[in-house]
């Protein structure tokens, strides 16, 4: 893989575009009428190049730690990460429920847990830790978070997961595990969209009041730090991922731009997922048409970075866990799609009377 801002991201294939679109004129309904199920089938074929496909699938997820969970950003402490990728492997976690019951494969890739965790004991989700788990990290509110080594060996993680998957798989769902991250995405998506703080700072784990306040709090000594620098490394996506960012954040960049140039459709979680996201297109625009978008989380911030990159979630069910959960509920939309588009009858094909052409009585 090509590191940014060298990634080969291919265009939209307007002809598997146009033909699933036709298709789609043709069969025996009104046109439009399936609303978002036919605009995510032309999607999927402009992104694949070819007839839709949902599945094969696979739930890619990546955990790590953040040292700015000291502030008492969170409600949990930061030994809830580690008993969470445990979790993931028992199969007790809500992605290892959701994998199970809809036959997804679910790979945890541990990128930077900083406590010890059982890695045995049930086969939830396979586990890999990824070398990048040992190198440092910053505390945020501080300093950077990520030196440029460390950001790039973060890229190659997330690129290398993509590269493990089945050569056939053609949808991807990216979720992440970490306390602390809403604070880190809440701090780059008020860099990357020039708001303060109070506007995209959410509940994340369930923070209220006083500790509510503290994190608005913490995200603006991080963002004031790095809006003291020169306004060259402020207005950079790199920059901003690095400064404020995470290792599974830089890794959620990286999957996202290896899965896009092998035409592997994203389909995009949460607010933390989101923001990775929203960095990824600032550093290529073209990234953006090969992302599909889950939901509408509850985090605060999420409508704005879902603003910005002109998304169009397909469900809004008030939830807010992260780990893939919404991009994996979503999934059975994308194989109604798919279904739908491959199995209805045309007009012709059913001997079904099409409407008239305008002016015909």
């Amino acid at each position: 893989m090509a590191l940014s801002p060298s990634w080969v991201f291919p265009e939209l294939d307007a002809s598997a575009a146009g033909a699933a679109r036709t298709r789609q004129d043709t069969l025996t309904k009104p046109r439009g009428s399936l609303g978002a199920l036919e605009d995510v089938a032309v999607a999927l074929a402009g992104i694949q190049g070819g007839p839709p496909a949902s599945r094969p699938a696979a739930a890619v997820l990546f955990a790590a730690d953040h040292p700015v969970a000291r502030h008492g950003v969170s409600a949990y402490p930061a030994e809830v990460t580690a008993a969470m990728v445990a979790n993931f492997v028992r199969g007790g976690a809500a992605s290892s429920v959701l994998c199970r019951h809809l036959g997804v494969e679910l790979r945890v890739i541990d990128v930077g847990v900083a406590h010890p965790y059982e890695r045995a004991g049930g086969d939830g989700a396979q586990l890999r830790r990824d070398p990048v788990a040992d190198d440092p990290i910053g505390d945020l509110r501080v300093e950077d978070a990520l030196s440029e080594d460390v950001y790039e060996r973060a890229l190659r993680a997330g690129a290398a997961e993509i590269d493990a998957l089945g050569g056939d798989t053609r949808v991807v769902l990216l979720g992440e595990m970490g306390i602390g991250n809403t604070t880190a995405a809440s701090a780059m998506a008020a860099l990357l969209l020039g708001l303060a703080p109070e506007d995209v700072v959410g509940a994340g784990t369930g923070v209220t009041g006083d500790a509510l306040s503290r994190k608005v709090e913490v995200v603006r000594d991080a963002t004031r730090r790095v809006q003291g620098a020169s306004s060259a490394f402020r207005a950079d996506p790199r920059r901003v991922a690095r400064a404020v960012g995470g290792k599974e954040i830089a890794a959620l960049v990286g999957a996202m731009a290896r899965a896009i140039e092998r035409r592997m459709a994203v389909l995009v979680d949460g607010f933390i997922v989101s923001t990775a996201a929203l960095a990824l297109v600032r550093m290529d625009a073209r990234a953006r048409a090969g992302m599909l978008f889950a939901h509408r989380s509850a985090e605060r911030g999420h409508a704005h970075v879902l603003a910005a990159l002109e998304a169009r979630p397909l469900l809004d069910l008030g939830m807010r866990l992260g780990e893939a959960s919404a991009a994996l509920a979503a999934l059975p939309l994308l194989d109604a799609a798919c279904a739908l588009h491959a199995g209805m009858a045309t007009f012709a094909s059913a001997s079904v009377p099409d409407r008239a052409p305008p002016g015909t009585s």
